[in-house]
C-alpha cells in the first residue's frame, strides 16, 4: 500500500512528527486484543490528524466491517481486496466526501494478488508472501473468515520478486503465507513448497532461505529428501503445535496427533543435526483441564523446543470454540502460561550453554549501543541471536564468531 501512494506522488510522514493529509491503519483481528488495539489506533490517529481521510483496512475491516463502518473517525473502509486500489478509493474520497465502505467476499477470490514489485524489506532480510488464504477452519481461527480460501503465488512471480531483492544486496528472504504449507493446493500441475524452494534456492545472491511457521504435517521423507539438497535453507523450522494433548488437539480442529507431531520432529533431527524447533502453543482452550494441561507440558518437555511463544486463548466471535462449554478461567490461563514460558527460557538457556567455545556463522543486522558499548546484532542460519562487539560497521555481513557467554534471547561473543 505504501508503494501504490508513492507511485502516485504522494509523501510518506512519521504520524508523530508531522501532519498527514492521509492515515491508513492495517487492522489485525487474530485476538479480541488486536480487534480493541486497532479501534484505539484508528481513534489515536484522528486526534493526532483532525483533518486527515482515515482508513481502516485489513482483516478486522474484512470481517467486522459494521463496527467500523460505525465509527465516525473513519471515512474510508477496505477489505483485504481492496488494499490494491487504495489510491483509488482516497482521490475517490477527495472527490466525494462521502463515507466509502468496500469490502468484497473474500471466499470468492480465486487467485493470489500482486501487490507490488516488494513485498517489505527490511535491512539485511525480505519477507516474501507467497500464499493466502487457509483451508484448516481451526475451531479457534477467524482467520479462514478474514483471508479467505487458499491462494497461491505463481513460482515465476516470486523469482522474479527475489531477484530484485538480491540486486539490492539483501542476503536472506523469510518464505512467509497465511497457511505456508498449503502453497500449490489451488494449483493443477501438483506444484508445491519444496518446487517453489528449489526455484528460489537458484537465485544468485540470496545466501540464506529462512521458512515462516509451517503446518506440521508437510514434513516427511520424501520432503526432507529434497529440501536437504538445497543449501541454503535455514535449519530453522517454527512448527505450529498448539497443544500436548490430544484430546485438545481434536476440539481445537488441529489435523494431528502428539504421536505423528513427535515423529515430524524425529525426521527433523535425523537430516538437521544443529535444527532449532519453535512452536505457539494455546494454554486455556475450552475444555483444557489439569490433566490435558499435564499432558501438554509432559509433551513439551520431551520435545525440548528451543522457544515457545505461549498464548491464552482468547474467544473470537463467530468460531466454534467461543460457543464451546468450560471455557477457563483468566487466572488459570495465567499461571499456566507462566509455567510454559519458564521452561521455553530454561530450554533457550540450556542450548545456547552448549554453544560457548564454538565458532558460528551470523548474518548481522543493526548496532545495539550499551554502556558506551558498540554490539552488532544477527543471527545464526538456525535463528539464535547473537551480539558481537565491534567497532566496524557489520550491517549485512556474514561473519564467523566464536560464542564466549550465553543467556536467554542473547549471546554474546
Amino acid at each position: 500500500m505504501l508503494q501504490k501512494f508513492k507511485e502516485n506522488g504522494y509523501e510518506v510522514v512519521d504520524i508523530n512528527d508531522d501532519i498527514s493529509d492521509v492515515c491508513v491503519v492495517n487492522t489485525c483481528t487474530v485476538t479480541n486484543m488486536s480487534d480493541r488495539k486497532s479501534r484505539h489506533i484508528l481513534r489515536r490517529v484522528k486526534v493526532l490528524n483532525p483533518n486527515a481521510i482515515i482508513v481502516a483496512t485489513g482483516c478486522y475491516a474484512q470481517v467486522y466491517k459494521k463496527e467500523l463502518e460505525e465509527m465516525p473517525e473513519i471515512d474510508i473502509v477496505l477489505g483485504n481486496e481492496e488494499k490494491n486500489d487504495i489510491v483509488h478509493f482516497v482521490e475517490r474520497y477527495q472527490n466525494e466526501k462521502k463515507k466509502i465502505v468496500q469490502i468484497q467476499d473474500i471466499n470468492q477470490e480465486k487467485e493470489f494478488e500482486e501487490m507490488g514489485e516488494i513485498t517489505y524489506t527490511e535491512k539485511t532480510r525480505a519477507v516474501i508472501k507467497v500464499q493466502d488464504g487457509c483451508n484448516q477452519f481451526c475451531s479457534y481461527c477467524i482467520i479462514p473468515y478474514a483471508r479467505g480460501r487458499v491462494r497461491s503465488r505463481k513460482i515465476e512471480n516470486v523469482v522474479k520478486e527475489i531477484e530484485r531483492i538480491a540486486q539490492k544486496g539483501i542476503k536472506e528472504v523469510v518464505i512467509t503465507g497465511i497457511h505456508l504449507a498449503s502453497y500449490g493446493k489451488d494449483f493443477k500441475d501438483g506444484t508445491s513448497l519444496i518446487d517453489l524452494l528449489e526455484e528460489i534456492n537458484k537465485v544468485d545472491g540470496i545466501y540464506r532461505i529462512r521458512l515462516g511457521s509451517l503446518e506440521p504435517k508437510i514434513i516427511n521423507d520424501n520432503f526432507m529428501r529434497r529440501l536437504i539438497k538445497l543449501e541454503k535453507i535455514c535449519h530453522h523450522f517454527h512448527l505450529s503445535l498448539q497443544s500436548g494433548s490430544n484430546k485438545t488437539l481434536k476440539r481445537m480442529n488441529r489435523k494431528y496427533t502428539t504421536e505423528e507431531f513427535k515423529n515430524i520432529v524425529e525426521i527433523l533431527r535425523k537430516y538437521y543435526n544443529d535444527v532449532i524447533l519453535t512452536t505457539d502453543i494455546i494454554v486455556g482452550f475450552p475444555g483444557e483441564n489439569e490433566e490435558e494441561f499435564e499432558e501438554t507440558y509432559n509433551f513439551l518437555k520431551e520435545i525440548k523446543f528451543y522457544k515457545m511463544h505461549v498464548f491464552p486463548y482468547s474467544p473470537r466471535k463467530g468460531t466454534l470454540a467461543e460457543r464451546m462449554p468450560e471455557q477457563v478461567d483468566g487466572n488459570i490461563k495465567e499461571k499456566r502460561s507462566k509455567k510454559l514460558i519458564k521452561m521455553s527460557e530454561q530450554n533457550q538457556l540450556e542450548y545456547n550453554k552448549k554453544l560457548i567455545g564454538k565458532e558460528v556463522d551470523v548474518l548481522f543486522e543493526e548496532p545495539e549501543e550499551k554502556n558506551n558499548v558498540l554490539f552488532y546484532k544477527g543471527h545464526t542460519q538456525n535463528y539464535i541471536l547473537v551480539k558481537h562487539e565491534s567497532k566496524e560497521n557489520l550491517e549485512n555481513q556474514i561473519k564467523r564468531v566464536k560464542i564466549q557467554t550465553a543467556e536467554v534471547e542473547n549471546v554474546k561473543t
